[in-house]
């Protein structure tokens, strides 16, 4: 029975695939060669059976869709790639920077105003793929017939999002380490400021986003621990009886599990959160009502769920499922001259 096969290929581009089983056997890790529109492409299988057919069905980025709303049939794994086809893969990728140099050149020869940020052969050297940047409309088709002369093959230019070109050329973030988006993460999800307010962090741009200028995506890592963590704190200004009177919530510390308290008579203090609950029940008060704890509760979903929220600039199409479909009308394609 024909499985589902997820190929990844250079940067985060992905898309599905139908194996027979027939061959050399196709594992995790293994680089593939596939059946693409035009010619074929060699990619590493990332995931495959049902976990791969649950994430095609699930309608990310990968998955091949038509003008219409329809999903196209998948294409089909050929077969396991060999050496040779692995070394030409790698010439072709010392290539690509060369590429991208021509290209740059012929962008400002045309007068455009875009950033090329990477280029990409299909493995057959059927199709060079242009990745770029800009924040208004571009009119490339003369760029497009003046390329598909100069590398005598079939250009597409493809418009992305500047977290999707963070993703593609990878780097070094404010903790030290590579880029998650060009190494693990796999799917960028969408990151808000809400996200930041739960956790108490600074709103300052410089401190909260990332080398794309938008929001860290580690800003979701750790939100519903700290969103479902806040349930069993009382609400910072609220005023409580306690053992010695009627004090103010001020802050609290939900990591030592602790409760700042001020009274205008005894001043302030500190009190684990346990030991206030004692000194609340006892007087017949609730320290947390149901509908504070539903409120943070909504709260928590509704930043995790909100569109992205930029603190410096708006998201340009994404190379995702809906950016690719928005900038699918812009794409001018172009083949080699007769």
């Amino acid at each position: 029975m024909p499985q589902t096969i997820e190929v990844r290929f250079k940067g985060t581009r992905k898309a599905y695939f139908t194996w027979a089983g027939e061959g050399d056997p196709i594992r995790v890790g293994s680089h593939v060669i596939v059946d693409v529109e035009r010619g074929h492409d060699l990619g590493r299988v990332t995931a495959l059976g049902d976990v791969a057919a649950k994430k095609c069905a699930s309608g990310c980025s990968g998955c091949a869709v038509g003008e219409t709303e329809e999903p196209e049939p998948l294409r089909s794994v050929l077969r396991v790639a060999t050496a040779e086809d692995l070394l030409i893969r790698d010439e072709l990728r010392r290539s690509e920077e060369d590429a991208r140099r021509k290209v740059i050149q012929r962008v400002r020869a045309h007068e455009l105003i875009m950033k090329v940020s990477d280029t990409e052969w299909q493995w057959d050297r059927n199709k060079l793929t242009i990745y770029f940047t800009a924040d208004k409309r571009v009119d490339f088709r003369a760029l497009v017939r003046d390329l598909a002369s100069t590398f005598r093959t079939r250009i597409e230019l493809r418009q992305i999002g500047v977290r999707d070109e963070a993703a593609r050329l990878s780097g070094v973030g404010r903790c030290g380490r590579e880029y998650c988006c060009s190494t693990w993460l796999t799917e960028l999800s969408p990151v808000n400021l809400g996200l930041a307010k739960d956790q108490h962090l600074s709103l300052n741009p410089a401190q909260i986003s990332g080398g794309c200028g938008r929001l860290l995506c580690c800003l979701k890592y750790e939100h519903e621990f700290y969103v479902t963590t806040r349930r069993r704190f009382p609400k910072e200004g609220k005023t409580i009886n306690t053992a010695i009177g009627v004090e103010k919530v001020v802050a609290v510390d939900i990591f030592r599990e602790r409760v700042f308290l001020r009274s205008d008579e005894q001043g302030s203090r500190i009190i684990p959160l346990v030991q206030l609950q004692e000194e609340v029940e006892r007087l017949g008060e609730v320290l947390i009502t149901a509908e504070y704890r539903d409120r943070i509760a909504s709260a928590g979903n509704t930043a995790t769920a909100a569109a992205p929220d930029s603190p410096l600039q708006p998201e340009a199409p994404a190379e995702g499922t809906a950016g690719l479909m928005s900038s699918r009308r812009r794409r001018r394609r172009g083949g080699p001259p007769g």
